[in-house]
């Protein structure tokens, strides 16, 4: 107990954590120090100076005002955050941010989700002193994953330290200075032309609406709304965790069969699951990995699934595409083989990720000019669908997907998690070699490569963002690495390149997975790691954990028809891709 030492925050004796700032050690005792320019994960900015509190000098009782994100407690240290003082500072803060704002609230995608909004509200602003600068929009919509909006941007640049600290990409940065700063492009380019990945961390970060998952909601209700369209989608395995959760329902609950009765209500014709699609993606990549085994090979097979990854490997390290999986996201697989009617049927997909709608719009993803994939809706297009149809989710009645397409495995469902494609492909492979016994599916699980990543206390990186584990198969050992985060994925780009040798490498542009998805509804790490969570009890609750025990995957084979056309069908070739 002596060991221990406090500062006081309102009155409250709080022990101290080292490497926590005062804002989080605020948290720990229930105090919501606002706050806008911060996040747990990215480097100390300390623009805002919403997060300003009083430190009280107890020798003279006078105080300064510091920002609680960048300030370290000192034992003894007193501490206000709520006086007339700061809430006056926090008032004006407000009025000048708004009146450079677009104020069109009601009609802003992100409201009611909206830091900007809530803190308003939170501080009683009910008008602005101020004239207002920027009442227009000024919208970027070049994109096919993200609309940005410079008129709502605050310049607290998450989005920035996002793109730069975590993702490495280096697509967003300030230009100009003074009251003409803005978050541009580099060269001032619009974000489809720029070096943008599609991942959208930014608009996972962005506390007001300038930065947006692209909503294409309205134009999927025309194509419902056409009694002469048969409109059918597919729901990824993250999705049915996240969709859940925004409605209230206990992470304990698979609440998959509700979101497919939803979705019939709203007027989709046919549901299906990818996680049917994932199982025949692991079949094809533990096959490519077992191959290239043989030959022993410098380079390590790296995981295909993630669109956002493999824009990155083209745009920033185009020199690590030979070694990219040639298999097709399960999404790209489904939409190539179920339905095999004419122009009359539009195939959609429900997904946790924003990078999904580049992906569906690629031209390797056609066939005789028509998209396999015609739209994606991420998790956030679908709960806004869901309101706005009136839809109880909670206590709505559940409901079985189209057929055979329900039949699934375990493995396919812990795909939305960073880990989960690799352990589905091991579980695979075990089998292919004779050695799926449950004692070796339980090494594969606590080699270490499950574990969703978290802020490091050093801002700007991820505990747990690479994970390593020797996997042994019978007489061989496996070298292999998951990674999340697309900066972590350049960082065991550069070991392999310095020498570090891994057999199979899984990368997840976004930090925890799909369940992190830029198409998720917003969540803070505790949120993460439940949907994992639920992902995992998920897996248990299946029938089947292991893919070659899916009945429907002999069907497929029948489906696909020739060698020639079952390898056409499950393979992509990217530009830099090796055809092996």
């Amino acid at each position: 107990m002596a060991d221990k030492q406090f500062i006081t925050i309102d009155g409250i004796a709080v022990e101290m954590e080292k490497g926590l700032n005062v804002l989080e050690h605020a948290k720990k005792v229930g105090i919501d120090i606002p706050a806008f320019c911060y996040t747990p994960e990215l480097s100390i900015y300390g623009a805002c100076r919403m997060c300003l509190v009083e430190i009280v000098d107890k020798r003279t009782g006078r105080s300064s005002l510091d920002s609680s994100c960048s300030l370290l407690p000192k034992p003894g240290m007193v501490i206000k955050t709520n006086t007339e003082k700061l809430r006056k500072f926090r008032r004006n803060i407000l009025e000048l941010l708004l009146s450079n704002h677009c104020r069109d609230c009601t009609t802003c995608e992100q409201s009611q989700r909206c830091k900007l909004q809530a803190f308003a509200d939170r501080f009683g602003i009910t008008g602005v002193r101020y004239p207002q600068l920027s009442p227009q929009p000024k919208l970027d919509t070049s994109s096919s994953c993200i609309t940005k909006d410079a008129s709502k941007c605050i310049l607290c640049g998450c989005c920035i330290r996002m793109c730069n600290e975590i993702q490495n990409v280096g697509a967003i940065d300030f230009a100009h200075r003074g009251s003409e700063m803005e978050v541009a492009c580099v060269g001032e380019a619009q974000l489809g032309s720029s070096v943008c990945v599609g991942c959208g961390q930014c608009a996972a970060v962005c506390p007001t609406g300038a930065l947006t998952v692209k909503n294409e909601t309205q134009r999927v209700m025309k194509l419902i709304d056409d009694k002469n369209v048969k409109v059918s989608v597919q729901i990824a395995p993250a999705v049915r965790v996240a969709v859940g959760n925004a409605f209230g329902v206990p992470i304990e609950e698979n609440t998959f069969g509700k979101l497919v009765a939803a979705l019939r209500r709203i007027g989709f014709d046919e549901i299906y699951d990818t996680n049917t699609a994932a199982d025949m993606t692991i079949i094809q990549e533990a096959a490519e990995l077992l191959k290239r085994l043989e030959g022993k090979p410098e380079w390590p097979l790296f995981t295909s699934c993630c669109p956002a990854w493999v824009s990155y490997v083209e745009k920033h390290h185009p020199e690590v595409m030979p070694y990219v999986s040639t298999t097709r996201s399960p999404m790209q697989l489904y939409s190539g083989t179920y339905n095999k009617e004419g122009g009359s049927v539009v195939r959609g997909a429900v997904m946790p990720c924003t990078a999904k709608k580049y992906e569906a719009a690629r031209k390797e993803f056609e066939k005789d000019g028509k998209p396999y994939v015609d739209f994606v809706l991420t998790s956030q297009e679908v709960i806004r669908m869901i309101k706005e149809a009136g839809i109880d989710y909670a206590n709505i009645e559940p409901e079985a997907i189209e057929g055979k397409w329900g039949n699934a495995t375990g493995a396919a469902v812990i795909f939305g998690v960073s880990g989960g494609v690799m352990e589905a492909a091991l579980r695979y492979a075990l089998y292919v070699l004779k050695l799926n016994t449950p004692e070796n599916y339980l090494a594969i699980a606590e080699s270490g490569i499950r574990g969703i990543p978290g802020p490091d206390a050093k801002a700007g990186t991820l505990v747990n963002g690479i994970k390593t584990a020797d996997i042994k198969l019978g007489d061989t050992v496996l070298k292999v690495a998951v990674v999340s985060g697309l900066a972590n994925a350049s960082t065991i780009i550069q070991r392999i390149k310095d020498g570090e040798h891994f057999d199979f490498v899984e990368v997840m542009a976004c930090p925890g997975g799909c369940i992190g998805g830029g198409g998720q509804p917003s969540a803070n790490w505790d949120t993460k790691a439940e949907r994992a969570k639920g992902l995992y009890l998920a897996d248990k609750e299946y029938t089947f954990n292991s893919v070659e025990q899916n009945p429907v995957m002999k069907e497929w084979e029948h489906l696909m028809g020739n060698e020639h056309a079952e390898h056409e069908n499950w393979h992509i070739h990217y530009a830099g891709h090796t055809h092996k």
